[in-house]
C-alpha cells in the first residue's frame, strides 16, 4: 500500500502536466498574449505559478532553504516584464522541483498538521496541498485559453 505522500506526489506530478505540457509549445512572443478584458499575460501566469509554488514550499511545507521574491503577488498585476521564455521555463522547473522535494519529505502524519496563512486561513497540509494543485491547474487553463484566443 502506498503512503499518503506517495499518492499526493503522484497526484501533484500528474496534475501539473496540465501546465508543464503547454510550456514547450510556447514561443517568446506568446508570453505577451492576453485575453481581453483580463490584463494577465501568459508570461505573467507562468511567473505567478512559479511564485506560488515556491511560497507553498516555504510557507506551507516549511522549507527554510527557499528564497522567493513573489513578484507577481507583490505587484498584484501584470507589469509586462515576463517576456524571457527560457528564464520563465527555468523558474517554473525550479519551483516544481522545490515543491516536489519538500512534499516527498512529509510523513503520513504530517498531512494532518494544521497550518494557518492569511490567504486561506487554517487548513491541514492535505487541504492546503489541494489548493496548490488546483491553483496551478486553474492558471494552466487560463494559459491554454489565452494561447488559443488571445492577442499580443
Amino acid at each position: 500500500m502506498k503512503t499518503k505522500t506517495a499518492l499526493f506526489t503522484e497526484m501533484w506530478t500528474e496534475g501539473r502536466t496540465r501546465f508543464s505540457n503547454q510550456i514547450d509549445a510556447l514561443s517568446e512572443s506568446d508570453l505577451r498574449k492576453t485575453l481581453e478584458p483580463s490584463p494577465n499575460s501568459i508570461g505573467f501566469l507562468m511567473r505567478h505559478i512559479g511564485d506560488t509554488e515556491l511560497l507553498f514550499a516555504k510557507n506551507v511545507f516549511g522549507d527554510s532553504e527557499i528564497k522567493v521574491s513573489a513578484k507577481t503577488i507583490i505587484a498584484g498585476e501584470d507589469t509586462g516584464e515576463w517576456t524571457d521564455l527560457e528564464g520563465l521555463k527555468a523558474y517554473v522547473k525550479e519551483s516544481f522541483e522545490a515543491l516536489l522535494a519538500i512534499v516527498k519529505k512529509q510523513s503520513n502524519e504530517d498531512w494532518e498538521d494544521e497550518i494557518t496563512t492569511k490567504e486561506f486561513g487554517t487548513k491541514t497540509k492535505a487541504e492546503a496541498f489541494g489548493r496548490i494543485v488546483t491553483h496551478t491547474a486553474y492558471h494552466a487553463g487560463q494559459m491554454a485559453l489565452i494561447q488559443k484566443y488571445g492577442t499580443k
